[in-house]
C-alpha cells in the first residue's frame, strides 16, 4: 500500500529520486558531469517534489522510499508557479554552453503534453539502487493507475529510457508519440492508459 509522502519524508524520496536517475540516458545527457550530476539533480528534480509534496503527489513504497513516484493530479499544473521560475537559472547556472540544448529539451516536454484533457501526470519514477528489479517501482505505478481506473481518468507519461518502455506497456500505457534531443542522440517516449473499468 502506498504511503503518501510528507515533508519529513522528503530526504529520504529525494535520494531515491537522485539515484534513479543517475544514469538514465537522458538526465545523463541533460547533466553530463558525473561528478556534479547528483548535486544538479537533486536541485532540478527537488523543484517537482517540492510542488507535488503539499497536494499528496509523493508517494513512497515503504518508509524508506524504496520506490518513490510524484505525479500531479488532474488539472493540476507540474510545477507551482514560483518553482517553474526556477528552471531556467538552474539549467544556466549548471550547464554553460549545453544550457540552450538541455532548455530546448525541457521545451519539447511541455509541447509533448496532452491538451483539453484531465489527467494524472506522472513527472518521475524512481526504485533506490538496492531494491531494483523486485517490482516495487511498478508496484507504485500500479496503485496509481488503479485510483486513475476508480475517478474514470487517463494516465499520461514520459519514458526517458527506451528500457522501461516494457514495463510500462504492461500496465495497459500505450506509446503516444516521441520526441528527440536536440542532437537527436536520445528519444523520449510519451505514453498514455486510457482508464480501465473494473
Amino acid at each position: 500500500m502506498a504511503i503518501v509522502a510528507t515533508e519529513a519524508h522528503r530526504d529520504a524520496v529525494m535520494e531515491t529520486i537522485v539515484h534513479a536517475f543517475n544514469a538514465d540516458p537522458l538526465w545523463s545527457w541533460m547533466f553530463p558531469d558525473d561528478e556534479r550530476r547528483a548535486e544538479q539533480h537533486a536541485e532540478i528534480f527537488g523543484l517537482y517534489v517540492n510542488s507535488a509534496l503539499p497536494r499528496g503527489g509523493v508517494w513512497m513504497s515503504d518508509e524508506r522510499a524504496s520506490a518513490a513516484a510524484v505525479f500531479t493530479q488532474p488539472g493540476e499544473p507540474e510545477l507551482t508557479e514560483a518553482d517553474d521560475a526556477k528552471v531556467e537559472p538552474i539549467f544556466r547556472k549548471y550547464l554553460g554552453d549545453h544550457a540552450t540544448a538541455a532548455l530546448e529539451t525541457v521545451h519539447r516536454f511541455e509541447a509533448a503534453i496532452p491538451q483539453g484533457r484531465t489527467f494524472y501526470y506522472l513527472s518521475l519514477l524512481g526504485t533506490h539502487a538496492d531494491s531494483r528489479g523486485k517490482g516495487i517501482g511498478m508496484g507504485l505505478l500500479a496503485e496509481l493507475v488503479a485510483l486513475a481506473d476508480r475517478e474514470g481518468q487517463p494516465t499520461y507519461l514520459e519514458s526517458t529510457n527506451p528500457d522501461n518502455n516494457r514495463r510500462y506497456e504492461r500496465l495497459d500505457f500505450k506509446a503516444q508519440g516521441s520526441f528527440t534531443t536536440p542532437d537527436d542522440s536520445h528519444t523520449v517516449t510519451t505514453m498514455w492508459r486510457d482508464p480501465v473499468s473494473r
